[in-house]
């Protein structure tokens, strides 16, 4: 296999992982009060989150984009911090992996809170538990299920990502070249041979993925 196909694959590796740890750590406080807030604001900030569901990636990668550049407000922002800017870099699209990935992990999350009910919470609450006893001893056990679809659904569509990445990050080796470009570029120069291979990876990959979420989710289980 070429260097430059594996250089790929372990950028992709690389942006898959964080993206799915940064989502985790931003998705558990989102999830958990769109599931507990009957506000007003509950419609409209799950619509934002869903957005990526419906919009098509070059859309969503072109905005991105133009808000990361030196005339948006994410670039000007970063320019007077005296920062680099994003586009066409790795943490540029670490950005857009986080914002395009987002509801595969809220939603799981958010349904399994919704699943888990008020009961629990008060009898922790009558033990006198504090908030992080009550998360690690309660919820995270009981919504095990969801942030076990959580991480599977995050980490497998951030690596199967191609819209965004590619007008975020463009195509520059072992920079911001990730599977699903290299997979591209391989078929756009008649490298089927190449393009095969990586593909046929892929393929078996979102199986095996596939596969892990209905074998070890007890709820998808037939009983």
């Amino acid at each position: 296999m070429p260097e430059v196909d594996l250089s790929a694959i372990w950028l992709t590796l690389k942006l898959a992982t964080l993206t799915t740890a940064i989502l985790l750590v931003i998705g558990t406080p989102l999830a958990w009060n769109l599931s507990h807030t009957r506000g007003w604001w509950r419609g409209p900030v799950n619509a934002v989150v869903a957005l990526p569901f419906v919009l098509p990636p070059t859309v969503l990668g072109f905005y991105l984009l133009i808000m990361m550049g030196p005339n948006g407000p994410i670039g000007r922002f970063l320019e007077w911090l005296g920062l680099p800017s994003l586009p066409f870099s790795f943490s540029g699209l670490l950005l857009a992996s986080v914002i395009y990935s987002l509801p595969f992990v809220v939603q799981p999350l958010q349904n399994s809170f919704e699943a888990i009910g008020k009961q629990p919470l008060e009898a922790a609450a009558t033990l006198r538990a504090s908030p992080l006893d009550t998360f690690f001893s309660v919820i995270l056990p009981m919504a095990k299920s969801g942030y076990l679809t959580a991480i599977v659904m995050g980490f497998a569509h951030t690596v199967g990502e191609f819209g965004v990445v590619l007008m975020i990050g463009g195509n520059i080796p072992e920079k911001t070249r990730v599977l699903s470009v290299s997979i591209y570029d391989h078929v756009e120069a008649l490298e089927y041979t190449q393009a095969h291979w990586l593909s046929g990876g892929m393929l078996i990959f979102a199986f095996l993925v596939l596969l892990a979420l209905y074998l070890l989710n007890p709820n998808k289980r037939r009983s």
